[in-house]
């Protein structure tokens, strides 16, 4: 299961996440989500853990302090596929073309 950890300070990493989530089962990965540019924390990051492991993890961990700061722990949502944007899709495009007269 993916769980979703929001609120976390910019001192949180990857490791202090699998530490944090470690008492509660295997921890298969943890990452903490950083900006491309600055390479800073964004303030919330992903866990994956076996499915009752999660359950317990979810339970013990939402609404608790950590580094003076209340963090949220929830499952995550199902990332939704998308086939491509409004102008490129990934169906059969109609060229517009100009009509001779």
């Amino acid at each position: 299961m993916n769980i979703y950890i929001a609120n976390l300070d910019n001192a949180i990493d990857n490791n202090k996440l699998t530490e944090l989530f470690s008492p509660f089962g295997e921890v298969r990965s943890a990452e903490v989500v950083k900006d491309v540019f600055t390479g800073a924390s964004r303030g919330f990051g992903y866990v994956q853990m076996d499915d009752e492991a999660a359950q317990t993890a979810i339970g013990k961990l939402n609404q608790t302090v950590l580094n003076s700061l209340v963090i949220t722990v929830e499952e995550a949502p199902v990332k939704k596929e998308q086939k491509g944007s409004y102008k490129v899709g990934n169906g059969a495009v109609n060229v517009y073309r100009f009509k001779k007269n």
